[in-house]
This record gives structure tokens, sequence and C-alpha cells, in this order.
């Protein structure tokens, strides 16, 4: 049994979701799929995250006749990539929220001890006023991620949802143990880690593939 809160995992398991998932693993599948295959993805993963967005009522007309329709009741959000992999995923939840702001985070992995090194930052204005999505195709270690989500509550953010592809069961302890508000979202709970913390069987390395720099 799990020792976090399940219930703030969600796992998009539609299944288109499922058949993109398996071709995105396959090594043989192109620079080009790959990116496409992320943005897809991410794009079924950001219907999920914005599911309980608040509506507003709102006097329209259609050609026939007048009426009263639902639209989104003013929510501010903010898309925040995790350099480099994460940008893989921007375009995705831009096609769903085009007018979200987009801020990014940049870390680094320490190849010995596979904690994360933060060498970049630069945020939305206002960013403790808005629903932000982390995003990061690979959950491994869930040092990354950690250290994202600690930045962003020193930065005043009170929601927070972390969007990912393929989460590590170890990944996906840490993070929801390390912030009791955090929710996280994943298309799929993959093994283990290897000695190298890459999850198996995993999809290789998320970034290498996004931008052909095997």
């Amino acid at each position: 049994m799990p020792n976090y809160d399940a219930s703030r995992l969600h796992i998009v398991d539609h299944p288109l979701v499922q058949h993109k998932l398996t071709l995105l693993r396959n090594k043989n599948t192109s620079t080009k799929d790959v990116r496409q295959l992320v943005g897809e993805l991410a794009i079924f993963e950001g219907y999920e995250a914005l599911r309980d967005l608040p509506l507003e009522d709102v006097q329209m007309e259609t050609p026939l006749e007048p009426m009263v329709g639902k639209r989104i009741a003013g929510k501010k959000l903010a898309v925040i990539p995790i350099l480099r992999a994460g940008l893989g995923m921007v375009d995705g939840l831009l096609t769903l929220v085009p007018s979200a702001r987009v801020g990014h985070v940049g870390l680094c992995r320490d190849e010995k001890t596979h904690e994360p090194t933060r060498y970049f930052c630069k945020l939305p204005h206002n960013i403790q006023d808005r629903t932000c999505l982390v995003l990061d195709p690979m959950l491994a270690t869930g040092g990354t991620l950690v250290d994202a989500i600690q930045f962003l509550r020193s930065e005043g953010v009170a929601d927070i949802r972390c969007l990912t592809i393929v989460c590590s069961p170890k990944g996906i302890e840490r993070v929801l143990d390390s912030d009791d508000g955090v929710k996280l979202y994943t298309c799929a709970i993959d093994r283990q880690l290897n000695k190298d913390a890459y999850i198996l069987p995993g999809l290789g390395d998320a970034g290498d593939r996004i931008f052909g720099t095997l």
C-alpha cells in the first residue's frame, strides 16, 4: 500500500493515451513523432488537470435564439515547464488555454547524486495568484519536481498541479510526501528505477528524444 495520499494522484489512462504512450516508448519512433506524441499526451492531461475550473453564466445568442452559456470564470493560469524536457509539453497546454502565461524553471540533475541544481528561473507576473501547471515528462527520483514545487511555494503559489507522462513509484511517493497540497497527473506508473535513476521500462531520456540529441 502506498504511504502517500492517493487521492492527489490522477492516472490518465484513456485508450488513446495508452496507444500514444506505446508509440512514444518505441525506440524506433522518430524525433518528429516523439514531439507530436508528447504534445498530444499533454493535451489529454491538461483536460483532466483543468477539469475543476470554475464557470460562470454568460448571456449570448446563437444564430436562432438567445441563451445562457458557460465560460471560465476568470481563472488565471500559468504553465511552468521544467527545462528542458518540459518544453515538449508546453504547446499541448497552450492549445487548450492559449491565454495562459508561461514561466520556466531550469534544473539539471547531478549524474552522481541524481539531485537537482537550479540554474534558471523566470516566472509570470503575479504568479502567487495563478494556478500553476508544472510540466516534466519523466518523474524518476522526484528530486527535480520537489525542488520546483518548493521554489513555487516560496514565491507564494497556492495551487500547484504537476503533469508528467511516466512516473516511478519512488518519484510519486517523494513528490506527494513532500507537499500535502500538490496534485500529480500521469499517464503511467512504471516498474522501478535502474542504477542510473532512469525509469524502467520508461522511454529513455525524454529531453534527448524530444530534441534529437541522442
